[in-house]
Order: C-alpha cells, then sequence, then structure tokens
C-alpha cells in the first residue's frame, strides 16, 4: 500500500488475524464461536479490516519451490532516468518470475524478488529482465536459504498494549 495510514488494532482484531492465519479456512461462523462474539462483529471487524487494507487477501499462499522454481534471487536495478520508472515496472510485471519490486534508495531504482527454476533459468530470466532499454545495470544476489520466511503476525502482535488496547 502508498502513503502511511494509522490503523488502529485491538485485542479483538489481532485474535482475529492470528485465527485466520492460522486457519485460512475458517468460515466466520467458526471464528464468532472461538472467539466468543457475535458473528455480526466478527463480520464487521473484518469488513473493516479489508477495508483499511490490514487484510490484503484470502488467496492461498504459494510455495515457488513446490511448483519447480526453488532458486530464489534478489536483483536491483538502475533505471534510465529519461525513461523513468513506468516503462520498467510495466516490464517487469510482463515476466512471470518477477514475484515483486520496489522502488528503492541508494545507487540502485529497484529491488525485486525473482525465482527459477535453476541457476540457469535464473540467467534467462535476468536477460529477459535486462532486455529493457529503461534498465542500465542489474546486480543479483542468490538466496541460498530462507531463515525467516515473511511474516506479519508478529508485527500484528507488536502493535497492540498489553492490556489488549491499540497503541
Amino acid at each position: 500500500m502508498n502513503g502511511e495510514q494509522n490503523v488502529q488494532l485491538d485485542a479483538l482484531d489481532v485474535r482475529l488475524i492470528e485465527l485466520l492465519a492460522e486457519e485460512p479456512r475458517i468460515g466466520v461462523l467458526e471464528c464468532s464461536r472461538r472467539l466468543g462474539v457475535a458473528r455480526g462483529t466478527v463480520q464487521a471487524r473484518l469488513d473493516k479490516l479489508v477495508e483499511r487494507r490490514v487484510i490484503e487477501g484470502f488467496g492461498p499462499e504459494i510455495a515457488p519451490a513446490a511448483i519447480g522454481f526453488g532458486v530464489t534471487s534478489f536483483v536491483t536495478l538502475e533505471i534510465s532516468q529519461r525513461h523513468g520508472h513506468d516503462p520498467v515496472t510495466a516490464h517487469l510485471a510482463a515476466i512471470p518470475e518477477v514475484l515483486e519490486a520496489h522502488t528503492i534508495t541508494g545507487s540502485s531504482d529497484l529491488l525485486c524478488r525473482i525465482v527459477a527454476r535453476s541457476n540457469t533459468d535464473l540467467q534467462r530470466v535476468i536477460d529477459q529482465i535486462v532486455s529493457s532499454a529503461g534498465i542500465t545495470r542489474a546486480s543479483t544476489i542468490i538466496a541460498l536459504a530462507e531463515q525467516i520466511p515473511y511474516r506479519t503476525l508478529p508485527l500484528v502482535r507488536s502493535a497492540v498494549r498489553a492490556d489488549g488496547r491499540a497503541l
């Protein structure tokens, strides 16, 4: 999400998010039973969390390695300032192996997380990435092992005071 938004979470929001993270296929009625609150309360909270983009999706999380993309890499890109970000972003979005791209500060302009089937396939993906006229330089780092997977629950839990009220 672009921009800043200060969304206040309380203990019920955190418990609901934890429950959905642990059991993504759970229904609203079962959530209300386990949380000890009315079904309407759970639905209203859920709607509010989605509306405020605290919860951004309910789809399955895909493990790229499980579908044959066992190499994860991070690529920093320097782009031509006269071309700008938009054409490069459109080019990157058309490459399925580019999982995400972020504008960054520092000596590079974009940071991308990409996957490939092998190191040889990684070269193909990088060649495809740098084929854009807007990209002037790329630097690649291959991830050897995931030490901490992408996670947000510790952050959600830290957003609520010990007494259960919003910070």
